[in-house]
């Protein structure tokens, strides 16, 4: 049974740090497509970052290039994602996902509905 486990969410400053990590259990994702997505309260889930396991290219949403890197470590079967220069705006649930499916470019990367794994989501909240 496949299962991603996020930690590190919490509390952070505007103009800070915090990371997130994903624990991937039950597959190796090394050729697959992994990625971050977050819900702010009252809206959809968007997209924030992704790539196919530590290769290049990665997508960025827009909002959050230059701020935020995705980190992968094959060895654990672990992905991270560093977010720096905290904003109020980045207040949200954040989701690790996986997807084993083909990716055809950057559309595909940033739909949620290509992901078919999940993990249960930590908190972000960001103070002013």
């Amino acid at each position: 049974q496949v299962q991603l486990v996020e930690s590190g969410g919490g509390l952070g400053q505007a103009g800070g740090s915090l990371r997130l990590s994903c624990a991937a259990s039950g597959r190796t994702f090394s050729r697959d497509a992994m990625g971050w997505f977050g819900q702010a309260p009252g809206k959809e889930r968007e997209f924030v970052v992704a790539n196919t396991w530590s290769t290049i290219p990665t997508y960025y949403a827009d909002s959050v290039n230059g701020r935020f890197t995705i980190l992968s470590n094959n060895a654990k079967n672990t992905m991270s994602l560093q977010m720096n220069s905290l904003s109020p705006e980045d207040t949200a649930v954040y989701y690790c996902a996986a997807s084993t499916l083909p990716k055809y470019g950057s559309s595909w990367y940033r739909a949620s509905s290509e992901y078919e794994y999940w993990g249960q989501g930590t908190q972000v909240t960001v103070s002013s």
